[in-house]
């Protein structure tokens, strides 16, 4: 094998992956130069374009589509069976990439982070906040964490937090201008916080329940946001109705800065999963992260008045 391509392939696949030179630049520590030089050297030496380039996009030609499908699985089991090697001195090591939604950062992923650098510095936990599920085996990611109901059946899950509710919140204050909905119809009259879906660009129908069922309603209002958090300071702010998981209010609810909603037509929701392919379960920095989390799992439970 030329040791130069072999030392050039995790650019190309950088490339491939983020979209875009400067992006895998970006990522990689390294000037975007550098990185076109990399790629250019592996052009030459196998003789063929791996990328069609024009002025606002970057695609992977044929060729180079048959060597990132190559590469990119060895270059990824290189580095996790190098991450066990590491493991062996009882030290886990290198970065954990995790692909999370918004809401998971700090009802799972915080306090596990927080614990985390402190028993295992050798471990970089990079979190990318995503709203959309993604690829995360194509993306490059470890790890990735959403609702029990989004992850595919494929994968092995490890569960982080309990069920919790679906429901909506709005300030006294909002409540004492506009009233209660009197019922699930009744949200139709009032300033709901809508929330767009950054994948699919269309506006988030609010899952309830009414007369035992599940429905979907369509909402409308003054404020539209792609995050829950922004929708809870909305709330705060007496704008309107926000539409939220129990956890993120909890505290908000019980010094009544925000009141519950239609309190029957809230739904229960599975809990937050980890999760990854099989082949990644030996790695020694996700094991500490799981092991960490079930921890802070486990003593969340014992504590009186809370879920974890």
């Amino acid at each position: 094998m030329d040791r130069d391509l072999l030392s050039h392939l995790p650019v190309v696949v950088a490339v491939a992956r983020r979209g875009g030179f400067a992006l895998a630049a970006a990522e990689l520590g390294m000037s975007p130069s550098a990185v076109s030089h990399a790629v250019r050297l592996v052009e030459e030496r196998i003789g063929q374009p791996l990328f069609a380039r024009t002025t606002r996009s970057v695609s992977l030609t044929e060729a180079g589509k048959a060597l990132v499908e190559t590469a990119a699985p060895a270059l990824q089991d290189i580095a996790e069976r190098m991450d066990r090697i590491r493991g062996i001195k009882g030290r886990p090591a290198g970065r954990l990439r995790i692909n999370a939604s918004n809401i998971a950062i700090p009802l799972a992923v915080t306090p596990v982070v927080a614990r985390m650098a402190e028993r295992y510095p050798d471990v970089t936990v990079e979190i990318v906040a995503d709203q959309g599920l993604v690829d995360i085996v194509g993306e490059g990611f470890d790890a990735g964490i959403r609702l029990g109901e989004m992850i595919a059946q494929d994968m092995v899950t490890v569960r982080l937090t309990q069920p919790f509710s679906a429901l909506m919140v709005a300030t006294p204050t909002y409540i004492g201008r506009h009233g209660r909905p009197r019922d699930v119809a009744d949200l139709a009259n009032h300033n709901c916080i809508g929330y767009r879906l950054v994948r699919s660009g269309a506006l988030y129908r609010w899952d309830l329940a009414e007369d035992g069922k599940d429905v979907s309603v369509e909402t409308r209002g003054t404020a539209i946001v792609t995050d829950s958090l922004a929708a809870i300071d909305l709330a705060l702010a007496g704008v309107g109705i926000a539409y939220v998981f129990e956890p993120l209010v909890r505290d908000h609810i019980a010094t009544g800065r925000l009141v519950q909603i239609l309190p029957q037509s809230a739904i229960e929701e599975p809990g937050l999963f980890l999760y990854f392919p099989r082949r990644a379960s030996m790695a020694p920095k996700l094991r500490a992260f799981i092991d960490t989390a079930q921890e802070i799992g486990r003593a969340s439970s014992r504590t009186p008045g809370r879920a974890a």
